[in-house]
């Protein structure tokens, strides 16, 4: 039996209410002016992988949520790759200071809770990585390819007067005291082959590599890999591929070919072994 081959990914857009009425470069022929706002693209499959990656589109905020640590259920811990951003766009990653639960509470219902959150300004290239029970918020006008565990479990605290459901005892209690204050931007770690650790954690390992020219990649054939086009463009051995391209890459898959004539961001994330 040969070399399994990797197998690209079909995106299925989400409409939210701070979404975008223009995906590109990424997606260009999802969304029209005057038509749905789409807010998310999710690479899935069948059977469910235990990553899932979505691309993210804002033109308003995010509300304020927290997701469980999954200790007693599905968790959700997940990281941030910023690919664009407006001048000023910010995020919100825990809190300024320590706030109790009653508080927390009494400020999501008030409104207070936007003034104690630690809004931080980002820009491209940057990667956020926020455990399970961070507090935490996007802002308008940032696209953002998101790793995370494969659940879309998510309580919502604040929404700034949106008439959407709040979870308020259930985000207090799966809120992390401890994670009131983020340490902002991942620092980088440099790996073999030109790649560069972004994140990692039990749940999921994400390294960056920027492509110019080209390369023989060998993926490590004992381990399920998703391989993300978050930049520019190139070939993916003999196909085409584009930004908001996502290729999943079976255990066993062979060695891969990957070219550009100009230059490509490519993100590859897989769930670490116990030794790795």
């Amino acid at each position: 039996m040969g070399a399994r081959q990797p197998i690209r990914l079909t995106p299925e857009f989400h409409e939210r209410v701070w979404g975008v009425t223009d995906l590109s470069p990424w997606f260009p022929r999802a969304a029209k002016n005057g038509g749905p706002k789409l807010g998310e693209a999710w690479f899935t499959s069948q059977p469910p992988l235990p990553i899932l990656v979505k691309f993210l589109f804002t033109s308003a905020n995010l509300s304020v949520q927290v997701h469980p640590d999954g200790e007693c259920g599905v968790g959700k811990t997940e990281m941030w790759r910023i690919l664009r951003c407006q001048p000023g766009a910010v995020i919100a990653l825990g809190f300024t200071e320590p706030i109790p639960a009653d508080r927390m509470r009494s400020a999501a219902l008030s409104g207070e809770i936007e003034r104690l959150l630690r809004w931080v300004q980002v820009s491209p290239g940057e990667t956020y990585f926020i455990p399970a029970g961070t507090v935490h918020a996007i802002g308008a006008g940032i696209t953002i390819c998101e790793i995370q565990q494969n659940s879309d479990i998510t309580y919502r605290l604040y929404d700034y007067g949106r008439p959407r459901e709040l979870h308020l005892d259930a985000g207090v209690a799966a809120s992390n005291p401890d994670s009131w204050w983020h340490p902002g931007p991942s620092a980088e770690k440099e790996l073999p082959g030109g790649w560069k650790r972004l994140a990692g954690c039990r749940h999921f390992a994400t390294d960056a590599l920027q492509l110019e020219g080209g390369m023989e990649y060998d993926p490590d054939p004992t381990r399920l890999e998703l391989l993300i086009c978050a930049e520019g463009e190139g070939r993916l051995n003999s196909e085409e591929s584009a930004a908001g391209d996502v290729w999943l890459l079976p255990p066993g898959t062979g060695r891969v070919g990957l070219s550009t004539a100009g230059a490509m961001s490519l993100l590859r994330t897989y769930v670490p072994s116990a030794n790795s």
